[in-house]
């Protein structure tokens, strides 16, 4: 049994040569079509973003990496696809300790702009929720917003006979 038991594609991070970074990319994807690994090694990517640049007072447009030295991955993390990453010229390693590396959580995933992470709450405006941690935990609410970018809603609770604006995580609340 391998030491990696998730079977869900998750993004990681690799480190490689500076410079190599599309290199690498391609290396990766030629052996990940050679060995028909496709439902494993799902994507790679170099982040890149566009940068005005003024030369010789003339504007520019030049494509620069977010993060020079760096390829994401999305993949199936197994004993083969370490295998293969691993040992892909140019690359120094995964970013984690050397045994187990460490999967981007959502979180890093979406403010990195690696891909945009959306969650399904099944929770809209109107809808009334209990509060199930922090500081107004028991209490109940109606929610007056939802903002997907932070993942909170807006909830206006009833203390001491009044509505109170409360900002909540998804996770910290549950429906009626």
């Amino acid at each position: 049994m391998s030491q990696y038991t998730s079977q869900e594609a998750r993004w990681y991070v690799v480190h490689t040569y500076s410079g190599y970074e599309n290199k690498v990319k391609v290396n990766i994807e030629k052996m990940v079509t050679n060995r028909g690994m496709e439902d494993f090694i799902l994507e790679i990517k170099v982040p890149t973003e566009e940068k005005m640049e003024i030369k010789n007072g003339k504007k520019k447009m030049k494509e620069t990496k977010l993060f020079p030295g760096y390829v994401m991955i999305k993949m199936i993390m197994t004993d083969e696809t370490w295998y293969i990453v691993r040992n892909t010229r140019g690359v120094t390693g995964f970013v984690g300790p050397s045994s187990k590396p460490i999967p981007l959580t959502d979180a890093e995933v979406r403010s990195m702009g690696v891909e945009e992470v959306r969650r399904e709450i099944g929770l809209k405006v109107g809808d009334t929720v209990r509060v199930i941690s922090g500081p107004f935990e028991s209490f109940i609410g109606k929610i007056e917003h939802v903002n997907m970018e932070k993942e909170t809603f807006k909830v206006m609770i009833s203390m001491f006979g009044r509505d109170t604006p409360v900002e909540l995580e998804f996770s910290q609340v549950e429906p009626l």
